[in-house]
């Protein structure tokens, strides 16, 4: 199988897949040195290493160079988190997608809502168009592309949450979607719920309050993100080390 082939039956399997979120290529090296089947850009990750607030204020160019590199040097599939598509056109967000998959990106992910001062949800009908538009597009064009579609009712904490993305996930089932994600959603009974509202493979994120792995295979889960937590970990580390060095007048906290 190509990567693309083994990324969809990674969705398909009775455990989920456990994708490792990276931010540059050597995070992607050692997700891949550690036994995970598949990596994906975690865009406030990659966002906030850059030096950029997440929300798709990071140049999309940068985001591509990255995509070409790590395809470059990591052999497992490698999908892209495209947030709201970087273009606020059909035709921008089509080409941008296009850019990616000639790079060899096997997945990416679009966001029905809207970044900016305040993040907020667009109607279902108006993301429903453009989520119509991308996958004949995809179709059309025989693209090699699995295309995870973010629903954020549960991100952005609406006391509607579960209601609305029910309506959402179905839609986007019809309008040709590979898989739908979720994030911020932890409750198991809303967790199936969703699942149980779709054919496509369900996608969760890790949150302080989410079930194990097992327990996510249970209620039917395919597909679990780590988001920016494990960054968040790891400069919360490099932040204590730096500061050691500095209080302790040596190097040996680092060495």
């Amino acid at each position: 199988m190509n990567n693309f082939e083994t990324f969809s039956q990674l969705h398909q399997n009775p455990t989920p897949l456990i994708l490792g979120n990276i931010w540059d290529v050597k995070s992607a090296q050692i997700f891949e040195a550690n036994g995970y089947q598949a990596i994906g850009v975690s865009s406030q990750a990659l966002s906030n290493a850059m030096g950029y607030q997440d929300g798709e204020n990071l140049p999309f160019e940068v985001l591509l160079q990255l995509a070409k590199r790590v395809v470059e040097v990591v052999n497992i599939p490698f999908s892209v988190d495209m947030e709201g598509g970087y273009s606020r056109t059909i035709e921008g967000i089509i080409t941008n997608i296009d850019k990616l998959h000639d790079a060899g990106v096997v997945g990416i992910n679009l966001e029905d809502t809207i970044a900016g001062d305040t993040r907020y949800l667009q109607p279902v009908e108006d993301f429903q168009k453009t989520l119509s538009a991308v996958a004949n597009h995809i179709s059309r064009n025989n693209l090699k592309l699995f295309l995870n579609i973010r629903t954020d009712g549960f991100l952005l904490g609406l006391p509607s949450a579960l209601p609305e993305t029910l309506i959402r996930v179905k839609s986007y089932e019809n309008a040709g979607a590979s898989g739908v994600f979720v994030p911020c959603i932890t409750h198991s009974d809303d967790i199936k719920a969703v699942v149980n509202a779709t054919g496509l493979p369900v996608n969760v994120m890790c949150m302080p309050a989410l079930p194990d792995f097992e327990a996510l295979a249970s209620l039917g889960v395919k597909r679990v993100s780590m988001g920016p937590f494990l960054f968040n970990k790891a400069y919360d580390n490099v932040s204590r080390l730096a500061a050691a060095v500095i209080s302790d007048k040596n190097f040996l906290s680092i060495l």
